[in-house]
């Protein structure tokens, strides 16, 4: 934030005409400060301090997928949007699980972008506090899990979500219904859950997620 309580926003984005005009629009409510590739982009949004990152998929000498993913494998958790001109579901799925908060697909108005990043910035102010499982510990708001031996693990937003639910409720058995309905979108097809929760067991260990046959899942005690 500067001194007149506007966050500070590092947009990444490579479009002589669209950078320049997002820094203007945006201007009373965000100090934008601008890359026009993903290299400079990676190296600014490593070294400096952020409240939000806004970033193009398609930059140059890295392209925007490739920025977000290193950004979470550093271990930062300000708040990413990513900015695209491919609405599939697919393409906007892609750029979530590489680990950005949020999407907007061009072409989008200011008032939208700049009302984002307000709620954006709240959602990270307000961080819930780190939760504990087995031998791991877990910040959602880094989307970070550490183990007791000092492994390190990003997750993806999806990933993060799902772990949150089960550790919230450790005693809980949760069905395929209930997780989608919590975590995922009605449009996703039902093996989604399977599937990441296949993702969480890969990287945190198969005990630390129970399959309760005929059910679901709960939260595992790591043994």
């Amino acid at each position: 934030m500067d001194a007149t309580g506007r966050p500070s926003v590092l947009l990444l984005e490579d479009d002589p005409q669209l950078g320049p005009l997002i820094v203007e629009l945006l201007a009373d409510d965000v100090v934008v400060s601008l890359a026009a590739d993903g290299e400079e982009g990676l190296r600014r949004a490593l070294t400096g301090t952020w409240d939000a990152l806004v970033v193009d998929r398609g930059l140059p000498t890295r392209n925007g997928i490739e920025v977000i993913a290193a950004v979470r494998a550093a271990g930062i958790a300000t708040p990413i949007l990513i900015l695209t001109a491919l609405g599939a579901v697919d393409d906007r799925v892609e750029g979530l699980d590489a680990g950005a908060d949020d999407y907007l697909v061009k072409p989008f108005d200011a008032r939208e972008l700049a009302a984002r990043l307000r709620a954006l910035t709240r959602t990270y102010a307000a961080q819930p506090a780190e939760r504990t499982f087995g031998a791991w510990s877990f910040q959602p708001g880094t989307r970070l899990a550490v183990s007791d031996y000092g492994e390190r693990v990003s997750l993806s937003p999806r990933e993060c979500a799902l772990l949150e639910v089960l550790v919230d409720a450790p005693g809980r058995v949760f069905t395929r219904a209930e997780l989608i309905d919590a975590v995922f979108s009605p449009d996703d097809q039902p093996g989604i859950v399977d599937t990441y929760v296949h993702y969480l067991r890969r990287k945190l260990g198969r005990s630390n997620i129970r399959t309760v046959h005929g059910t679901g899942y709960q939260l595992g005690d790591g043994t």
